[in-house]
């Protein structure tokens, strides 16, 4: 009689299940490497899409300021004395306080408004 080998028939050895698990291992890590890299493609693409539209919304809002400011009248020149003093704002404030009153009329207000900031 002739014997066959050490296993059982039918059923692979501890080298068979070892292989076997190995195969099914690095086929589910490529598949898993797979799945991260797309994932990861499809983040960037969107995070590509937003930079691009905050870039356009950017642009828009620089050329809407552009636009305005060339369309704007200039500042009025600052007072040739180089700025008001404590002195001439004290006045300003007490002119007004005497045109709320009804102390003065718009027009001598201006009149003298126009006096203490030198025009």
């Amino acid at each position: 009689m002739m014997r066959r080998g050490v296993g059982r028939v039918g059923r692979r050895g501890v080298i068979g299940t070892m292989a076997t698990t190995a195969v099914v291992a690095g086929t589910a890590t490529a598949v898993s490497g797979r799945v991260s890299r797309r994932q990861a493609g499809r983040a960037q693409q969107s995070a590509d899409a937003e930079a691009y539209q905050q870039q356009q919304e950017y642009e828009q809002q620089m050329a809407y300021q552009q636009q305005a400011a060339a369309q704007a009248p200039p500042p009025p020149a600052a007072p040739a004395g180089g700025g008001l003093t404590d002195e001439d704002i004290a006045q300003l404030q007490q002119l007004a306080s005497l045109k709320e009153q009804g102390v003065l009329t718009e027009e001598e207000f201006a009149a003298q408004k126009a006096r203490i900031l030198g025009g």
